[in-house]
């Protein structure tokens, strides 16, 4: 399948971050006029039709979620859109707030006034400091241009946004970390239920979703759910922005319809190997999904087609690995990660990410003992639903799959203190 730009059409264009270009050259801001229009409930409806999915990693059909929001709660709705964006191979949202502020804007305009909320919160990693900078340029625009504030595109709707800057840690990309963090709190996670949408941000229901989901809103409302949930494939609407790094030739992100094979994205779209080497095993949705081998990666790029291989969409973040890559040395660089995130809340991933980290140091220390891999695979079975949020997961699920998968290089590490492929410095960063 072609690569299909509906919302990456304008990466790279510095005039579509006015609105005045956006509205002339895309029809900007038309979804956000015929969304007035309609009723909340029939915005709602038409975002079940189109078969839209959390694009952050979860994967929940977001017209449901919008549609569990109480009506008679009599306190106030609000929006957080989650622009954290901190798993790692994950880099998509910042290309939308960079380059295509102002949909991002109209589709937190025709959220909010579907699910009643007259203030929203964009929650952006610390980080992101060019992003941020062009996103606030551009809501103070939308703000002189009547677009928001107190009369939005001269209706009758109430409507002020606010950019809300983390400070760099990964479990405020967790919605009830998030929710946290915006409240001024430590970002611990929070236990479930009450979920967000009932008891969210100051205890008022809050709606959480991902910076690329809302960006697709605008066209779903002029175009239609139906003509959105025929661009993907089953229970998958629409396009994807995949973030494809690691060994290929033209790391990027790209724009594809759910259901594209996944060898398409990496050997035709991203080029292929690096230096015409043979694949060896693919993440395909962020450092947290589950490793495929090669084989297993010959699939489509689905929440379910992924599932069913082993792994998981995710956050869309696709790493490729090669031939001579140490899976030992990754699945470390990986390792490190969660135990340096991890919030230290719950007692098996404050633990388990330290040790799995101490385990892995030692046997790439050439110290490693032969009974250390079933042991890590031990203490990652421990970890699994244990702990408030699924941080604790997502360090588990590597080191599990990573050692079934690509056991004997694990075994032989142990063995004779040395990685059993030719270049153990070539994992790629995680």
């Amino acid at each position: 399948m072609p690569l299909h730009t509906l919302i990456s059409k304008d990466f790279y264009n510095e005039k579509a971050r006015d609105s005045d270009w956006y509205k002339e050259n895309r029809d900007g801001y038309q979804g956000a006029l015929k969304a007035f229009d309609m009723s909340p409930q029939e915005i709602i409806d038409e975002v079940k039709t189109s078969n839209l999915r959390g694009l952050g990693g979860a994967g929940f059909p977001t017209g449901v979620k919008w549609g569990f929001v109480p009506k008679d709660s009599g306190k106030p709705v609000y929006l957080a859109v989650n622009a954290d964006e901190s798993e790692p191979g994950t880099f998509k949202d910042k290309y939308i707030m960079t380059w295509d502020p102002h949909r991002l804007i109209e589709g937190i305009i025709i959220t909010c006034w579907a699910i009643d909320a007259h203030v929203a919160y964009i929650y952006i990693r610390g980080e992101y400091v060019r992003p941020y900078e062009h996103l606030q340029r551009a809501i103070d625009q939308a703000y002189r241009r009547g677009l928001l504030g107190d009369r939005v595109m001269g209706r009758d709707f109430k409507l002020d946004v606010y950019i809300h800057r983390g400070a760099g840690a990964y479990i405020c990309g967790e919605e009830t970390g998030l929710l946290e963090s915006l409240e001024g709190k430590k970002g611990w996670p929070r236990l479930k239920p009450p979920f967000p949408a009932v008891k969210g941000a100051f205890g008022a229901p809050t709606i959480v979703n991902n910076v690329e989901t809302i960006a697709h809103v605008p066209e779903i409302i002029k175009q239609g759910g139906q003509w959105f949930a025929d661009l993907g494939c089953e229970k998958n609407g629409g396009t994807r922005l995949m973030c494809v790094s690691g060994h290929v030739n033209k790391p990027d992100v790209y724009e594809i319809r759910l259901g594209t094979p996944m060898y398409e994205l990496i050997y035709e779209h991203a080029g292929g190997i690096l230096d015409g080497k043979k694949m060896k095993a693919v993440i395909p949705g962020g450092s947290s999904a589950k490793v495929l081998t090669a084989e297993e990666a010959d699939c489509d790029c689905s929440i379910e087609a992924l599932q069913a291989a082993g792994s998981m969409l995710g956050s869309g973040g696709v790493m490729v690995m090669h031939e001579d890559t140490c899976m030992v040395k990754a699945l470390q660089v990986i390792t490190s990660f969660y135990a340096h995130e991890s919030c230290g809340q719950c007692t098996p991933c404050r633990e388990g990410t330290g040790w799995l980290l101490t385990t892995l140091n030692r046997l790439l220390s050439g110290e490693g003992r032969p009974s250390d891999i079933d042991t890590m695979l031990s203490l990652s079975g421990n970890m699994q639903g244990t702990s408030i949020c699924a941080l604790s997961e997502a360090a588990a699920w590597p080191v599990e799959s990573f050692i079934l998968k690509f056991r004997e290089e694990f075994d032989y590490m142990a063995a004779h203190g040395r990685s059993m492929v030719a270049d153990e410095e070539s994992a790629p960063a995680a």
